[in-house]
């Protein structure tokens, strides 16, 4: 038997490619589906692919009512967290690729998943060349000391920062302590011209049209400077291949999981 999912947001931008490649797959089964505006429709006719004789839900409680083991979270900030929210409260696992949720957010969601004895995996960016981008960021902090990020997306985007520069920040964070060049408290002129302060990373937020997704670490030492950048193209094909991966580990694993480079690059997970 096949792991059972249901992908929520799965006529989006990257969840109709999820769902497509499920379909292809030989050890996933695509079991259910939530779409607002492809409500009622047979799955596979939403995704352009055969008919599989079962209808996208407009609800994550109606695309759970049947077994599911994994949901994977597409959908966006205004629903990510009351989806995830109801598949714990299900004991289902979760695969989160959508942005929106806080730390905060990720506390409850980590403390839901304990509780219910299930996994949860999430990660601003399922593209392996973004998990590596990051991995190189975390492993130049450990001998750089000073860095900034900055942010990259359409000019459409409503949530700031990207789930991805989020996760990297407070990774960053862990790493060791940023040092600032002059304090906030400090400086002459508004505060927030030095970006947001995130696990005590500046990070510059910049919302314009033709980009889609990028981001860069900008490390910084005395007359030489490191960048590690990562830019995403207009196709939503390079999260594929890290979101089946997560959708295979996440039901072995229990508690809460952040960042695809965990799954590639930690050997016990």
């Amino acid at each position: 038997m096949g792991i059972k999912v249901c992908v929520a947001g799965v006529t989006g931008w990257t969840g109709q490619c999820v769902g497509r490649a499920i379909i292809e797959s030989t050890d996933i089964e695509l079991t259910s589906a939530i779409s607002r505006k492809g409500a009622g429709k047979d799955i596979g006719e939403a995704l352009g692919v055969a008919k599989l004789s079962r209808v996208v839900s407009e609800n994550v409680e109606d695309a759970l009512s049947e077994h599911v083991d994994v949901l994977v979270e597409y959908t966006g900030a205004a629903s990510v967290k009351r989806n995830v929210m109801a598949a714990l409260a299900k004991k289902v696992n979760v695969v989160i690729g959508s942005s929106g949720l806080t730390a905060a957010d990720f506390e409850e969601i980590e403390k839901a998943a304990a509780a219910n004895n299930v996994g949860v995996i999430s990660a601003g960016n399922f593209s392996i060349t973004a998990a590596l981008a990051k991995q190189f960021a975390l492993m130049a902090a450990e001998h750089l000391p000073q860095w900034e990020i900055i942010d990259y997306a359409s000019s459409t985007k409503p949530d700031v920062p990207s789930g991805t520069v989020q996760e990297l920040a407070e990774e960053l964070g862990k790493v060791r302590a940023n040092k600032l060049g002059v304090s906030l408290d400090d400086l002459h002129g508004p505060k927030e011209a030095r970006g947001a302060q995130i696990a005590n990373t500046p990070v510059h937020s910049l919302r314009l049209p033709s980009y889609v997704i990028s981001f860069e670490t900008i490390f910084g030492l005395p007359n030489e400077r490191l960048t590690i950048r990562h830019d995403s193209g207009n196709g939503a094909e390079p999260y594929v291949q890290g979101t089946l991966l997560a959708i295979r580990k996440v039901v072995s694993l229990k508690g809460l999981t952040r960042g695809l480079d965990k799954l590639l690059f930690t050997d016990s997970v």
